[in-house]
């Protein structure tokens, strides 16, 4: 029983250990740097020399900016291929096509980087930038928000898509019944019964989805860019808050200055920004789980 408490005891412990290391760090960087700068500054701009304007928002907008192209792009394809793969797929079918997708989500995160270095930022610029196909400039380099939200879209894809399986094939199958047996077709029930009752179970998927994309790296340093800034044109380049977390802590740094510190204020944002996903995303599980059981 010691050995079973032990072991169920080391992910609590870690994560403390985790939040408590970061804490510590961040009282001591709001401690020599205004935390009204930190929150409600518009300007991203590090310099090591001093003088530094360390604000969080635009960083936190290229975050959120990148992962919702990438949620606009992962759940409309992970949600009709988890309808497929639950409704209409034979066994065959299955047997072969849900492994394949989910093999999208052991590819490593580098991999797609160069995915979007290589392919899809150069392809986008054929497109969209200056003498391309469509005759435009809207795009004058290869990193973009678009590059870094396409790619990471199809990374989450998976994600999507094998949770929202499982909840769809979750629902009872006597609800199908139900409805077949009033007289409505097979896509009207997929549309109003199947998926209305699967929905809060989705949902949940989403937002697991979303805190996925939230705390991703590598696709955005190689597909994003590095300008920190506030823009609605999915065509420039951004950044996001792990990019620059990485950024401020590479090199030897100085544990005393706000501009390394400033790391950690970042970390500690980006953890209570992804745990409020989680907790939502699994609380709603949760309900639609007791809902059925």
């Amino acid at each position: 029983m010691g050995l079973l408490i032990s072991a169920a005891s080391i992910a609590i412990l870690v994560t403390i250990g985790i939040v408590l290391s970061m804490a510590f760090e961040t009282v001591h960087f709001f401690r020599i740097y205004d935390w009204t700068k930190f929150f409600f500054g518009s300007t991203w701009s590090p310099n090591f020399r001093g003088d530094s304007e360390l604000a969080i928002l635009p960083l936190l907008w290229g975050t959120l900016y990148i992962s919702a192209v990438a949620l606009f792009v992962a759940v409309p394809v992970g949600l009709f291929a988890a309808v497929y793969l639950a409704e209409f797929a034979g066994p065959k079918v299955r047997a072969t096509a849900k492994p394949l997708l989910e093999l999208l989500a052991g590819i490593p995160t580098i991999v797609y980087g160069l995915f979007a270095l290589i392919t899809v930022g150069p392809g986008l610029v054929r497109l969209f930038g200056e003498g391309g196909v469509f005759g435009v400039s809207w795009m004058a380099g290869a990193s973009s928000v678009l590059t870094a939200g396409l790619v990471m879209g199809i990374m989450l894809i998976p994600f999507v898509s094998s949770l929202s399986d499982d909840i769809i094939n979750a629902v009872p199958q006597s609800l199908r019944d139900g409805s077949l047996g009033l007289g409505a077709t097979r896509s009207e029930t997929i549309r109003q019964v199947v998926l209305p009752a699967a929905l809060p179970g989705v949902v949940g998927a989403i937002l697991l989805a979303a805190s996925r994309a939230i705390g991703e790296t590598m696709i955005v340093v190689m597909g994003a860019g590095a300008v920190a800034k506030i823009s609605g044109n999915p065509f420039e380049a951004m950044t996001t808050i792990t990019t620059r977390i990485v950024s401020q802590l590479t090199g030897d740094s100085d544990f005393t200055s706000p501009e390394t510190l400033v790391a950690f204020a970042l970390g500690i944002s980006l953890f209570v920004l992804t745990l409020g996903l989680n907790i939502v995303a699994l609380a709603v599980v949760r309900k639609y789980r007791e809902q059925y059981e």
